[in-house]
């Protein structure tokens, strides 16, 4: 561990030239794969920002890319507004929305907070299914232009997997960034005791709607930046499979660690192309994984080994309490 903190930025380049060689090099359908990766490591990572970092239980994080997404693709299709500007408007939107939602769930965490989240993440579903004149209903939103970035058109796996992975650079610096600062500090104390965090003059409601907000915003933004991949965008895309989806890549990664959400997004997406041909037991497949994971290592691959997610640090200091004790 401390010999990859030694060369993490040596090791940070490799990867970062790794993945602007990688495009040029495969074929069309490993590069969709690749595309996948990168756009759901920059969801698990924004999810993990919440429940990561806060403590929060978001389960509805589709929601919030629902919101980006039709923002975005109405954007497109009806004001033909420029690409990055797209990406922009769908997450701020997103982030209000979050804002929003954030009163009503000051005071409350736990299952509580999960199933107002579920219930969000249900009825924007619904919304955008039933909104015909602005979201196309049933139908969708179809023919949504690809971005054009200095006379090149961004329409095929090979070229989009550059959008995707720059989304996924700037926010895995920009969080790098929030948690060394006195923001990230604020969410870190809450998540591990709030009323500790509360005496110490910590605001929890305002530091939870800026954590959620944030989440929020870059779920938006990778939502906005869908639809011009996939050229169609419609309800059942954002349903509660989604946000499961994305829960248990950042499960699967590592709760708390920026690079741990990318490295289950890896697997559960390469599992998941592996096992095509089981479409029908895929759920099943990933309550296996996450029951293994939580048996076997319940921080995450990338998590760190003493956490206490892993419950070691909690044995080691009832071993030591215990040999400290003496008989009456």
């Amino acid at each position: 561990m401390k010999t990859l903190r030694k060369y993490r930025w040596v090791l940070i380049c490799l990867l970062l030239a790794v993945a602007l060689i990688l495009p040029q090099v495969i074929s069309s359908y490993l590069a969709g794969i690749l595309c996948r990766i990168l756009l759901f490591g920059t969801l698990a990572g924004s999810l993990n920002v919440i429940n990561g970092y806060s403590g929060q239980m978001n389960i509805g994080h589709a929601g919030f890319v629902c919101i980006g997404a039709y923002t975005g693709a109405i954007l497109a299709t009806r004001t033909g507004v420029p690409f990055v500007l797209q990406l922009v408007c769908g997450g701020i939107l997103a982030s209000l929305v979050a804002w929003v939602l954030s009163k009503p769930m000051q005071r409350l965490k736990g299952i509580y907070l999960a199933i107002i989240t579920m219930g969000f993440c249900e009825i924007t579903r619904i919304i955008s299914l039933n909104w015909v004149g602005l979201t196309g209903g049933p139908l969708g939103i179809k023919n949504i232009p690809a971005p054009v970035f200095f006379g090149v058109k961004f329409n095929t796996p090979e070229r989009y997997a550059y959008i995707f992975l720059a989304i996924l650079v700037i926010f895995t610096f920009l969080t790098g960034r929030v948690l060394n600062s006195r923001v990230g500090r604020a969410w870190i104390s809450i998540r591990e005791d709030d009323l500790a965090a509360r005496s110490l003059g910590v605001k929890l409601g305002h530091y939870r709607s800026i954590n959620l907000m944030y989440g929020a915003f870059f779920a938006g933004v990778c939502g906005a930046a869908m639809g011009p991949y996939y050229r169609y965008i419609a309800s059942d895309m954002f349903s509660m499979d989604m946000s499961f989806n994305i829960l248990s890549m950042v499960i699967l990664g590592g709760q708390g660690t920026l690079i741990g959400p990318i490295v289950g997004a890896a697997i559960i997406n390469t599992v998941t192309e592996a096992f095509r041909f089981a479409q029908e037991y895929r759920m099943v497949l990933y309550a296996v994984i996450i029951i293994a994971m939580m048996w076997i290592r319940p921080q995450g691959l990338i998590g760190v080994s003493n956490s206490m997610l892993s419950g070691r640090g909690i044995v080691k200091k009832r071993g030591r309490g215990q040999k400290n004790e003496r008989p009456a």
